[in-house]
Order: structure tokens, then sequence, then C-alpha cells
């Protein structure tokens, strides 16, 4: 604004951009039909987040007009963020030599940082070019250049290809043709009242006027008859519009002003000869007409015009020719056309001007302290999955992170599944012992009256047949799904295979024991020998297993667990949930604990009565079967809780526990019944009657074995042959 006399006067300017101007308590009285630099900072960093670029430099001219741009530029970046000013330079007033040269390597300095804003003046826009191009960085940096470079030609001449792709930005502007038509019609006879036109002329036509003229040295006279546009080059000054809507816009305001103060009144009315600045003002500031090139003119409450920019590129055709194309423009929002973009002689593609990479899925980023466009990349490791772009979370327990690892997604349940080599080497051996046992049980049955089937116990022999039966069948149960059925009978099962089996041994080798150790004291029969008194002893100890497997279903109800911590691996794409029954290694254990009990029993007492002659009755078969069932099972015990941290922990155990059961089942099978069953099946004449002897002399057999025994005396073959005899035709009546 103008003050004289403490009288403002309003002012309109067609070419003033400086930001500060904006200040309404400074420059108050101050308008402008172009819009401020700030508009053109802000329409820069749109287009620099368009490009996606967050990491820029800024150069600027010294002086009010380069160093406000840069400075409105930050300060935009600074509030919106997103993007970071790796350097801000700037070029003094009067370089030095190798001044340039030094802004190139300082720029270089930070290569990452390829575009370079730039508010400066035409020639220093031409020098840092050039000193790029001698630097040999062609095609490295990528200008954005504010509108002193607009779409001038001088500063990019003999430097295209170090220019190429450079964006620039202009304010909106037209060619207005009524003033075409004007000037061209302009000659020194019809343009006296300008002072200026004469010089204009002698520069235009680059001729001499008179002994006056402006140009010594010019031996071409001017004519007077040159036309502007034909015998010289002409194009239209691109301020010529703004002028002219500055023009319009004050004879806006004072017809309004005039028609609503003087309405009626030709000329200057009294009225409007004693009006003050700021009635003016509010003239100006409230005009809107569409200006010279059609768009409309209005001020905002700082005075200053919208911010309406055209926006070019710099680009090479394949004709090796150069020219600005407009890309877009700018009205308080971006409108760009990215597809008609080039980037190095014709690349469509997007150049970046980044510090640092985008992190790929599944990785956080580690800002650089001070600089939030750089950071370092990080994995999300382990059970961890990118929570946010900045930081990495561990998944719940049952589940893991995903291939990209930005989720988690539940880990896979398994199972031992059927097909599994670690089932079906269980469940084939599982279903040979039940066919064989099957066989046994028939073949008994069909023979049920010989006297093998009756010296043997035929009660007992069932209860020993059913419990091997039990101990392969338990095999299906234990590779079957786990569900609460399944895991019912599991505990129902899993010991009573075992317990049906030794408790009809124990009771067996218990028997024999007791007749022979009341035969070195009397001839009178122990108590409860009877059949009838050898199953009630024998269900007596198998109740006390199921007892206590119903105290076990009181206390803690079967039910399925999935434990996701056997397999928990290190890699988490190997991770895998067991889906098992809710048993412990220690539940397991005491689940088998009391069969264990009744086999070392039953074992002691197979010790004692090893002393029977291997003719007398099933002594030595039970000894035989007690002892590698003992062996069997010292070796299950170590290898079951010796992997109990293995990844394989479900397929081993159950595997091992199966074999194991199964392998017992085969030694008390194939020791106590196939001999016999053999008998029955291929030598009939062996299965007959032998006469039976009293309790008495069965009694003095077994004492004389006793001597025998002590004394280590070899009777003759004659009384071997009497003791033997003796034995073989009792064993029904002890049986």
């Amino acid at each position: 604004m103008r003050c004289l006399s403490n009288i403002c006067i309003p002012q309109v300017s067609y070419a003033s951009t400086a930001p500060e101007l904006s200040d309404n308590t400074r420059y108050d009285f101050f308008s402008r039909v172009v819009p401020p630099d700030s508009y053109q900072a802000q329409a820069m960093m749109d287009i620099v987040t368009a490009m996606e670029w967050n990491y820029v430099s800024t150069l600027a001219s010294e002086g009010n007009y380069g160093e406000s741009g840069v400075e409105a530029f930050v300060q935009i970046s600074r509030e919106t963020g997103g993007v970071c000013i790796a350097q801000s330079l700037k070029i003094p007033r009067e370089p030095r030599p190798g001044e340039f040269d030094k802004i190139i390597r300082r720029l270089l300095e930070t290569s990452n940082a390829r575009a370079v804003i730039m508010f400066a003046n035409e020639d220093d826009i031409r020098r840092v070019l050039d000193a790029a191009k001698r630097n040999n960085q062609t095609g490295h940096f990528l200008w954005v250049g504010s509108d002193s470079w607009g779409s001038k030609i001088s500063p990019v001449i003999g430097q295209e290809k170090v220019a190429e792709g450079a964006i620039t930005i202009l304010p909106k502007r037209a060619s207005v043709d009524a003033f075409d038509r004007y000037f061209r019609s302009r000659s020194l006879s019809n343009n006296r009242r300008n002072v200026w036109f004469a010089e204009f002329w002698e520069e235009n036509f680059n001729c001499k006027l008179g002994m006056h003229g402006k140009r010594p040295g010019s031996l071409k006279k001017c004519t007077g008859l040159e036309k502007v546009g034909r015998d010289s080059s002409y194009e239209q000054e691109g301020k010529v519009q703004f002028v002219m809507d500055a023009v319009y816009a004050m004879a806006h305001a004072l017809h309004r002003m005039h028609r609503e103060l003087c309405f009626g009144y030709p000329g200057l009315c009294p009225r409007m000869a004693s009006i003050d600045g700021k009635e003016l003002l509010s003239y100006i500031r409230a005009v809107n007409f569409n200006g010279s090139a059609g768009t409309p003119v209005v001020f905002n409450e700082n005075g200053d015009a919208p911010g309406r920019y055209d926006i070019f590129q710099y680009q090479r055709t394949n004709r090796s020719t150069a020219e600005y194309k407009v890309i877009g423009s700018w009205t308080n929002k971006l409108h760009l056309k990215l597809e008609a973009m080039r980037w190095k002689t014709g690349d469509p593609s997007l150049p970046p001007s980044v510090c640092s990479i985008p992190c790929r899925a599944g990785e956080r980023k580690k800002v650089v302290k001070g600089v939030p466009c750089c950071w370092h990349c990080e994995r999300c490791e382990g059970y961890h999955y990118q929570a946010s772009e900045f930081t990495c979370e561990l998944c719940p327990y049952e589940m893991r992170p995903d291939v990209n690892r930005t989720g988690c997604v539940p880990i896979p349940i398994i199972k031992l599944e059927w097909h599994s080599p670690w089932a079906i080497v269980p469940v084939f051996i599982s279903m040979l012992g039940i066919i064989a046992t099957s066989f046994v049980i028939v073949t008994f049955v069909r023979h049920n009256d010989t006297p093998i089937v009756r010296a043997s116990g035929r009660e007992m022999s069932y209860v020993l047949l059913t419990g091997i039966f039990l101990c392969y069948a338990i095999t299906f149960l234990m590779i079957a799904t786990p569900d609460v059925g399944v895991c019912s009978f599991r505990r129902i099962f899993l010991g009573l295979g075992m317990c049906f089996s030794y408790a009809a041994l124990l009771t067996k080798t218990n028997r024999i024991h007791r007749i022979f150790e009341q035969g070195k004291k009397s001839v009178t029969a122990p108590r409860f020998i009877s059949p009838a008194s050898q199953l009630v002893i024998t269900f007596s100890l198998i109740s006390v297993q199921l007892l206590g497997v119903f105290v076990w279903f009181a206390v803690d109800p079967p039910h399925t667990v999935v434990d996701y911590g056997e397999q928990r691996t290190q890699d988490p794409m190997s991770a895998r949930g067991v889906l098992k029954c809710d048993i412990s290694d220690l539940s397991l254990i005491c689940s088998l604990g009391y069969s264990i009990l009744l086999m070392v029993t039953c074992t002691v007492y197979a010790i004692k009565t090893r002393g029977v002659p291997e003719t007398f009755n099933e002594a030595k078969p039970i000894g035989f079967t007690m002892y590698t069932t003992c062996i069997i099972w010292l070796a299950f015990i170590p290898i079951f809780f010796g992997t109990s941290q293995s990844a394989e922990r479900m397929y081993i155990q159950t595997t091992t526990l199966t074999i194991s059961l199964s392998l017992s089942a085969s030694v008390s099978l194939g020791m106590l019944y196939m001999p016999k069953v053999y008998i029955i099946l291929f030598h009939p004449e062996q299965n007959v009657p032998k006469r039976k002897r009293s309790f008495k002399a069965i009694v003095t057999a077994a004492a004389m074995s006793g001597k025998l025994s002590q004394k280590g005396d070899r009777p003759n073959g004659e009384v071997k042959t009497e003791l033997c005899e003796s034995m073989e035709t009792n064993s029904d009546f002890i049986n």
C-alpha cells in the first residue's frame, strides 16, 4: 500500500508474488491479481506428494523471491509431514568461481534425494544445469522449478538432456487476442503518447531513429513503416493478462462505488470526492468478474488472487527435439496426468526420490532419529507379526504369523493319522495279534473239554486271553481321532488289558506257589485253589484298576485338548497343534502303574516257583513270559520319557506304548498258548487224559523235587521217570 499524509491508497499488483505481501497486518491495502508464492509452494508440495517423493532438497537464489519460496515450501512440509528436506542450499547473489560445482557436490551428498525444488532466477537455473552436466549427473536430478523457470527456453538451451524431465509451474495464463490485434496495429505515428515506444521500436526492428536514436552504432535507419509481427518476431508478454485484470479490477471497483454512491449523478459526485482508502479497498476486495482469460477475478481477505497454475514437463521426443508439455494444473487442488509424464526419453515409470525404500510385508520401520523419512527395515521374527508400520506384536498362543507376517492365522491342528508310518506298524502288529488271539480262543472253545485245555485252567485261560485281546485292541483307541468318547475308552482300556493278563497270571503263580509251600508243611490242600476261587481273586484284582479309573473320571472328567507347545518349533511355519486327550505323562503312568505292580508281583512269584519241574503245570512258561515282559517295559520307560521334549513326541510315545502292549501280549500268547494249540491241532495223540493221583502224591513229588534240588543229587533214571510221571498225571488235579 501507499500512504500519503495519513491517506492510504489501495494498490492492485499484476506481478508481485512475494508471500509476505499476504500479511494483512502490514500490507492491508495491497491486493494482487496473481497468486502468491505460498500457493506455488503448495502446488509444488502436492506434485512431490503425487510423485511419492518423500526426500527432497531445496535450492534458492539469494533474495526475497527465492528464500521466501523455499521457506514457504519447508513450512508446508513440516505442517503436512511425509516429506523431509535433505538439504536446503542457497545460491549467492554474486557466486564465486566453482560455486555451482560445489552446490552439485553438496546435493550429491544425499544422493537419494534426487528431487530438487528450485526457487531461482533464470540465470541461476541455467548455471545449475550447466554444473550438473559438467559433473556427469545428467539424468540423476529430478528438477521441480517455480514460475521463474516456467516454460522459458533460455535456461535449457544447449542443456536439453540434463533438463529432461524437469517439472515446472506457471500461473495459469492465456493469450489475449484483442491485445495482439491492438499491439500489431501500433506504429510510430499512432502511438505517440507512449514515451517508451520509440525505444521498443529500435530494439524490436534493430534500427535507428534519426540523429537522437537510442542504438548507437546501428547502420540501419528506421523507416517508420515497419510492422510488428511482420518484420520482427512477436510473442505476447505473459503478464499482459494480469495487467489487464488489475486495471479492470480497479475499474469495476470504481464503477460499483459510483453506482452506489453517485446513483444517477454524472461524473464524480461530492460523496466520492471525500472517499477514503478503506472504503475504496472494500469495493476492490468485493469485485468478482470474468477476467481477460475467462477466469474469475476475485480477492480473498488478504487481497490474494486464487492459486491457478499450469504444470509443465520438459520432454524430449524421439526426434531429439525438446519442448514443454502441459501435464496438469493446480487450482486449490492438484490435477496431474501421470500417464503423460516422460523420463529419460520416453520412460513413463516414476523415478524415486526417497531416503529409504518401503519395507516389505512383515517388516517394521525403525526410524532414524531426527529424520522421519529415513528408516531401517527390521523383519518381524519368530511368532511376531507386523501389527503396524512401526511395530511387531506376538501372535496369540494358538496362532502363528501368516506367510507375509501381516497378520495371524490359526496353527494347523494335527493328530496321528491312520496312514502315518507311526500308525501303520503298530496297527499291523495289533491286527496280527488279534487274529492270532482269536484263533487261540476259537481253538480252545472248540476243544474245550480236551485234557490240555482243562489242564490249562479253562476259566483263567479265557480271562488271560481276554486281557491279551484287549492289549492288542487298545492300539486302535490310541490312534483314533480323540474325542470325549475315545478319551473315555482310552482311560478304561489302557491299563485294563494288562490288568486282566497279569491278574490272571498272578493268581496262577500264587496258586502254584501256595500249593508247593503248603505241601512242605502238610498234606492238606491250601484254601482258595478251586476255579471259582481263582476267578474271584482275579476279578477282585481287576476291580481295583476299574475303581481307580472311575475315581479318575470323577476327579478329572475326560476331554480333548489341543497342545500347541508340543510342536511349537522355532520356525512358525512348522508349528502344529496336537489334538489329544487331556492325559498327562504322569496320569498315563499312574494308569499303567497298577498293572505294572501286578506284573512285578507276578514276576516275583514266577521266580519263587522256578524250582518246579518244567513238565509240571505252567510255572516255567509263566516265568519266561514275565522275564521277557519286564525287559520290554524296562525298555519302554526310558524311550517314553526320553522323547518328552522331541518334536515327534506324539508319534514316538504313542507308537512305543502300543507296540510295548502288543509285544507283552505276544509274549504271553506265544509262550503260554501256542505250544498247547500246536499239540491240539497237530498232535492230538498227546491230548489224552492221564491217571490222577492224590494231593498227597503230588506233594510228595514236590518234596522229592525240592530235596533233590537242595542236595544237588541226580536221581537215577527210574526215580526221575517216576517223578515226572507223577507230575504229568496229576497236573489236571492241580489246575
